[in-house]
């Protein structure tokens, strides 16, 4: 379990997905564990993840506080009730539920076309209010990139969506948060992926009390989960400013690909 999640903290931070969307459905499917505590050790594992990188991001202009806080406000409340839903449904219909999500997430990162550097032309009165712009220095190129953001209601509305899975599954949702800050919301790639991570950090933190409260987090699977996922997820942020993110991207499709199959047929008693 250590070593799992030691390897895929390494991949989580680079790709922006936070460590609980690989860990929930790759331990839930073939790991002797009962799902309701995987999804609560997610949470705690999605957090740790985010918790370890965030700083390093912080300081590099990777992430953005400013943007992150409004967003991760409303993703935070939606969150809680998620983790309620989530606790009061069965297993097996939760583990077809999250085989679905979790190819759907496949499907999502392979047809998106994520632009490195978006255009935005004009942010809009509520972005301008918020004051949600920055700078940051391109690890790869070296180039100065000033950066803005528009469409923040839509964005606002899409984070309250997110919170909903990120509390129901426990997978934390930074598979959604990285679409919605680059595509929607016009924030470069490597801005949305650092934010999502500073967002993940407060999302799964209200999630994980839910779970917490109601017994469904064990020491024995959270604390080698978490150890191992911020270990590597240190390794993973210093990656995030020197890797293609077309190699990380490939490679965490593959593994959610088989995930998610494997979460739907044990969900279905297919491949128990």
């Amino acid at each position: 379990l250590f070593v799992a999640c030691f390897l895929m903290g390494i991949v989580a931070v680079p790709a922006g997905i936070g460590g609980g969307t690989l860990f929930v459905p790759i331990v839930g499917s073939f790991f002797p564990f009962h799902l309701d505590f995987v999804r609560g050790a997610g949470l705690l594992v999605a957090l740790a993840s985010a918790l370890s990188a965030g700083p390093m991001l912080l300081r590099s202009g990777l992430g953005s506080l400013r943007l992150a806080l409004p967003l991760a406000v409303l993703a935070s409340a939606s969150s809680i009730g998620g983790a309620m839903l989530g606790l009061a449904m069965p297993a097996n219909l939760v583990q077809i539920l999250l085989g679905g999500v979790v190819l759907g997430i496949v499907v999502l990162m392979f047809v998106s076309k994520k632009s490195e550097f978006p255009q935005v032309a004009q942010p809009d009165a509520l972005a301008q209010a918020l004051a949600l712009n920055g700078i940051f220095i391109d690890g790869a190129s070296r180039r100065v990139v000033h950066w803005q953001v528009h469409r923040t209601l839509p964005g606002l509305l899409t984070f309250l969506a997110i919170g909903v899975l990120a509390g129901m599954f426990g997978i934390g949702a930074g598979w959604a948060n990285v679409p919605a800050l680059n595509l929607l919301m016009g924030a470069p790639l490597k801005v949305a992926a650092g934010t999502s991570g500073v967002v993940l950090s407060l999302v799964d933190s209200a999630a994980a009390w839910v779970y917490i409260n109601e017994g469904a987090v064990l020491p024995m699977i959270a604390v080698p989960s978490v150890v191992g996922m911020m270990l590597g997820a240190r390794i993973g942020a210093r990656l995030l400013d020197i890797l293609k993110g077309s190699v990380i991207r490939k490679l965490v499709i593959t593994v959610l690909l088989f995930a998610g199959l494997r979460a739907l047929l044990k969900g279905t008693g297919v491949w128990p």
